[in-house]
């Protein structure tokens, strides 16, 4: 009697398990809308990077610009969102290429992957 009982229950268990993870409960967490938001403090990352003031400038324009592409990516779903992302760090990293000096490169560029990997992009 004891084994049938125990095995009842892991049999509940695994079902209560596997019924949480169906595919129209993880479509409930896919529809709901997700901000991400990827502005920096431009303030610490000038310091960190040892930026110009035209630097500084110019780094503030591909921040907005690759956050605004980031917010945008947000609204759309899956695979689409991540093409998205994928290309606004793309841009972004082409862009800050032309602006920062191989040294300063580097470090944004550690900084960017970290943060994305913070972030679970």
């Amino acid at each position: 009697m004891k084994k049938v009982v125990l095995t009842v229950v892991t049999v509940m268990t695994f079902a209560m398990g596997f019924a949480e993870t169906t595919p129209s409960h993880r479509m409930m967490f896919d529809r709901q809308p997700v901000s991400y938001d990827m502005s920096f403090d431009m303030h610490r990352l000038a310091v960190k990077l040892g930026l110009t003031f035209e630097q500084m400038e110019t780094v503030e324009v591909i921040q907005n610009c690759f956050n605004n592409e980031v917010q945008e990516a947000a609204t759309s779903r899956g695979l689409q969102r991540r093409h998205l992302i994928h290309q606004a760090v793309r841009k972004d990293a082409q862009q800050m290429r032309r602006v920062l000096n191989d040294e300063q490169f580097e470090t944004y560029m550690t900084l960017l992957g970290t943060t994305l990997r913070n972030k679970g992009l």
